[in-house]
């Protein structure tokens, strides 16, 4: 007997994209390796999960919406850092590669240290120090709630 994996996961985020290509080419310049670049669609392993860019039409066909009503949605994409300044140098790193700032790094209310930034389609991304989380080796979060 098989048993179910946990429902608490996330195995790929997809971003919806205008321009696949241009999106995919700006990841690539933050130093991102894709994994496959297709004419509709880009992926990037990133661990124990996929990060996909997808043609937004193509997309919005996948789901039965239209283009207009997906948005780029109410959320932001993360990723923790080791150390305040880490999440400089990242920060800096994400607008010379051609993102939009919105908020510098900065000290938080719950303690830590964040800033965020749009990508050339408008994708909002945090990056942050979290005093209450662990990274490993490669990055990943190790614990803390």
């Amino acid at each position: 007997m098989t048993s179910a994996p946990t429902p608490n996961r996330i195995t790929l985020v997809t971003l919806a994209a205008a321009d696949v290509a241009a999106l995919t080419a700006f990841y690539k310049r933050l130093g991102w390796q894709p994994e496959a670049e297709l004419e509709l669609t880009s992926f990037f392993d990133i661990g124990p999960m996929k990060f996909g860019i997808y043609d937004r039409a193509a997309l919005a066909r996948d789901l039965g919406r239209s283009p207009d009503d997906l948005g780029t949605g109410a959320m932001t994409l993360a990723q923790n850092f080791a150390d305040k300044g880490a999440v400089d140098v990242a920060y800096a790193a994400a607008l010379a590669a051609g993102a939009q700032p919105c908020k510098p790094p900065q000290d938080v209310f719950w303690g830590g240290y964040s800033g965020t930034w749009a990508d050339p389609e408008g994708h909002i991304w945090e990056y942050a120090w979290n005093p209450f989380w662990t990274l490993d080796a490669s990055g990943f979060l190790t614990g803390g709630a």
